[in-house]
């Protein structure tokens, strides 16, 4: 009955109507599950009795000791962004880069590498960094929309340089190893980041209005010293704890990002700058946090359930035979429809969405001579988490277009905000595309460091 096939197809688009409602997700994902099990029912194509399959699928989350890291790591931080850690850290590169031309949008953007290394939480990270970094640029004459761009771009490096908790979740959707993939994810987000800096010195060189050289008045280098100890030590000593246990494998990621939440909160009280009561609104904050996460992740599991026992892996494949992409085709074709979605959908909901469609249908592929087959899968995982970072810019949808205009003042635009994200974007295309032509990019160094 043409009905029942298309019964996949018919849930799928009630899932993007729902979406386009502004419902919460994770109901959209759940309810959309249970009604259309229902409708199966009705059509004898699902059983009653399989809703009680929701319950060990959801166990299996909670269970999963790799998944145990996302509260680690959201904790760790939320911690630094309730410190003055990352105000001292800014503090400390502007410092460093007061004669260079965009001087404290570079180190804006630096900070967000290393804070990218530290934390995975995106919507802090640019809450933190227009709250600390935008009132000084605007003071210092910056072009806004190069002001808030940079902030934007910046932040989003968190979901891609490691520990991230973006790759933890791609790492047990498309099961590999953990290091490998944080690995894999390093050079492309150094590469980003350098497309960021190139763009921040050629647009301040060509027009110096548009980010003016700080005071050349001359720094004691006792004064920078102490900066940079106090501002860069802290994070470089957790970014050595985190990163280091795991690429050595010496811990696992759990421990790895234990390690990093209790380095961050001895660093917090250490500091002076955390209280009992701050202590208490952290942990409310990750609470709330790692909540929605967990909440997606349950809903997301119960939708794919339904979906594949009414019958919508065979129509997916049914299509894409149909359609004849081949290889090359199919990739592009993922990687495109995740940046289009990006408009509409958030990061966790295009995760959750795509990859468990088509991360299964790509691993397995053969693109010859160009990429090695079993690092496909971690090629591709890397590829999506790079486009997944246009999510936070591209409008309407933007998460980060929204933090920004909620923090910053009343006098910086919407419109201003569009333009000055619209190269970032471009530039983390840009960053997929020299990927795809050069998958050494995310495959040299976890080969360097895990082959024997």
């Amino acid at each position: 009955m043409l009905i029942v096939d298309l019964l996949p197809l018919f849930m799928f688009l009630t899932l993007m109507g729902l979406v386009f409602t502004s419902y919460p997700i994770a109901f959209a994902l759940g309810g959309t599950a249970v009604a259309f099990g229902l409708i199966g029912s009705w059509l004898n194509v699902f059983s009653i009795v399989e809703f009680y399959n929701f319950a060990p699928r959801i166990w299996l989350v909670a269970e999963n000791l790799q998944i145990i890291a996302v509260p680690l790591f959201v904790f760790m931080g939320v911690m630094l962004e309730r410190s003055n850690i990352a105000r001292d850290l800014l503090e400390a590169l502007q410092l460093l880069l007061r004669d260079v031309p965009g001087g404290m949008a570079l180190g804006v953007t630096l900070m967000g590498v290393i804070f990218a290394a530290v934390t995975g939480v995106v919507g802090a990270s640019v809450i933190m960094l227009t709250l600390i970094a935008l009132p000084s640029m605007l003071k210092a004459g910056y072009r806004p929309s190069l002001a808030v761009g940079v902030i934007a771009s910046s932040a989003t490096l968190g979901i891609l340089i490691p520990p991230s908790i973006l790759l933890v979740f791609l790492a047990e959707m498309l099961p590999m190893s953990v290091g490998f993939l944080f690995a894999g994810a390093i050079l492309p987000g150094l590469l980003l980041a350098l497309l960021y800096v190139i763009y921040i010195v050629l647009v301040t060189t060509i027009s110096p209005d548009a980010g003016p050289r700080q005071s050349k008045q001359a720094v004691g280098w006792r004064k920078l010293g102490s900066a940079l100890i106090r501002g860069v030590g802290p994070p470089a000593i957790l970014i050595g704890l985190v990163m280091g246990s795991v690429l050595t494998g010496f811990v696992t990621i759990t421990e790895s990002a234990a390690v990093g939440a209790a380095g961050a909160l001895i660093l917090a009280f250490a500091r002076g700058g955390m209280s009992i009561t701050e202590l208490r609104l952290a942990l409310e904050r990750s609470t709330m946090i790692v909540g929605m996460i967990f909440l997606l992740y349950i809903g997301a599991t119960c939708f794919a359930y339904v979906f594949r026992v009414l019958g919508g892996d065979d129509l997916i494949h049914l299509i894409i035979d149909g359609a004849d992409l081949g290889s090359w085709g199919l990739l592009l074709f993922a990687i495109f429809l995740i940046f289009v979605m990006g408009f509409f959908f958030d990061v966790l909901e295009i995760l959750l969405i795509v990859v468990p469609l088509f991360g299964p249908l790509i691993a397995p592929l053969d693109f010859g001579e160009h990429i090695a087959q079993p690092d496909v899968v971690y090629w591709f995982a890397v590829l999506v988490a790079v486009t997944l970072q246009t999510s936070f810019l591209t409008p309407p949808m933007g998460l980060s277009l929204f933090h920004i205009k909620g923090v910053a003042p009343p006098s910086i635009k919407m419109g201003e905000i569009y333009r000055g994200v619209a190269p970032f974007v471009c530039l983390q295309m840009i960053c997929v595309g020299l990927m795809l032509a050069w998958p050494n990019i995310v495959l040299y160094l976890p080969h360097t460091l895990f082959d024997p």
